[in-house]
């Protein structure tokens, strides 16, 4: 009884300081301090989402979100639907089968997956025989003027639209000069190609009638489209709507290229590539207006900006924590082989190195924040198939 004074003191010290370092925080991040306390006292009502479907359109840093999926499934030891055999991709470019996830059955599926994110084309009704029916359906877009431009040096070995043309302007300037549309899925990545994974006509004529029925499709299914030039602000609207912890979204950029292999396009090749890429344009420039639409509605501006500051603070905590020279690295620097990153085209594709001496659970976290998505594909389809033959990756064994 004797020390109850002092112990009463030495929590009036403890809470005055907590509230020192809040308001100090709040001065360094210039965040409104209310806010920042509604913040830090926020609960999520009810438990975070795990049933979760995650178009990953190409070329829109949606290898980064992927990476972020896989993480909380491993995380949380949930299911992945994952490519069957020796596949990476379900189906893609065809239209998506049920039968294309491993652990699927011939006469049909025996199980619902938690995470379904591999490259796929959207199909709704195989889709649906795989994921529960409760499941968050979200995906991501991003600029068609720069994703068709990431497209150009990405597959420029692949799409026989690209082969026989020295630029993308070059491209633009006479499109069809290259262009064969009788060639099918074989030029997909040359035009509308976000259009095409949700499962419609890349070259469909943008008339208004189907444009506004297909976006209006799209939004039905879809809860929720992130945009790729504000990925951060996304990941904060993301993690919202899901219930997850921050750290469940905190993420090193994967899968991105060297500024060298990156091209600036000209004012009119710009204005070219929204026409070629019209239907995108129309989806992009909707979806853009979604998402902020519902920013408003579920956070507002100020607390946005709060949060993402949060997001960022975190970022660069774990990379100063993970991280070797604290940003990406190219192929041939990346000292451990199985940190390296698929290679394609023109594209020179970042990576990561981590730092030494890092504790066996800090390692092991910060490895899944690194590993490229082929890798980390492999890896889990071991942990939930131990009895199948792993997935080879060839580019690793060469």
């Amino acid at each position: 009884m004797l020390s109850a004074p002092g112990s009463l003191q030495r929590c009036f010290q403890a809470i005055l300081l907590l509230a020192l370092t809040v308001f100090l925080l709040a001065i360094f991040l210039n965040v409104d301090i209310r806010l920042l306390m509604s913040f830090l006292g926020d609960k999520a009502e009810g438990p975070p989402i795990t049933n979760v479907m995650f178009l990953k359109t190409h070329k829109t840093a949606s290898s980064t979100v992927l990476n972020i999926l896989f993480r909380f499934a491993e995380t949380n030891n949930l299911s992945v639907a994952l490519p069957v055999g020796s596949q990476f991709h379900l189906g893609y470019p065809w239209l998506f089968l049920a039968r294309y996830v491993e652990g699927v059955e011939p006469s049909g599926p025996k199980q619902h997956f938690n995470i379904m994110c591999n490259h796929l084309r959207f199909n709704l009704p195989e889709v649906q025989k795989v994921m529960p029916k409760d499941t968050f359906y979200f995906s991501i877009l991003r600029n068609p003027v720069f994703q068709l431009e990431s497209s150009f040096v990405y597959y420029k070995d692949h799409t026989p639209a690209f082969r026989g043309v020295t630029s993308l302007e070059a491209f633009l300037a006479s499109p069809w000069t290259y262009y064969n549309w009788s060639l099918g899925l074989s030029n997909i990545y040359a035009r509308n190609n976000m259009w095409f994974d949700l499962g419609f006509d890349n070259n469909a004529p943008a008339e208004e009638g189907y444009v506004r029925a297909s976006l209006a499709a799209v939004e039905q299914r879809f809860q929720l489209v992130l945009i790729a030039e504000h990925f951060d602000e996304s990941m904060v609207l993301l993690r919202r709507l899901l219930r997850w912890r921050l750290d469940d979204v905190v993420s090193f950029s994967l899968n991105s290229r060297s500024r060298r292999t990156v091209t600036s396009l000209t004012p009119e090749g710009q204005e070219r590539a929204q026409r070629w890429c019209a239907l995108d344009w129309r989806l992009y420039q909707h979806f853009n207006r979604t998402f902020w639409a519902k920013v408003h509605a579920e956070l507002g501006l100020q607390r946005l900006r709060a949060e993402v500051e949060l997001l960022r603070v975190r970022r660069r905590e774990l990379e100063a924590l993970c991280l070797q020279d604290g940003g990406p690295k190219n192929q041939l620097q990346i000292t451990d082989r199985l940190l390296r990153p698929y290679q394609s085209g023109k594209a020179d594709i970042l990576g990561y190195n981590l730092r030494l001496g890092l504790d066996n659970q800090t390692l092991q976290m910060c490895r899944r924040m690194v590993m490229p998505e082929l890798q980390y594909m492999a890896h889990l389809y071991t942990l939930q198939f131990p009895e199948k033959p792993p997935k080879k990756i060839p580019f690793l064994e060469e």
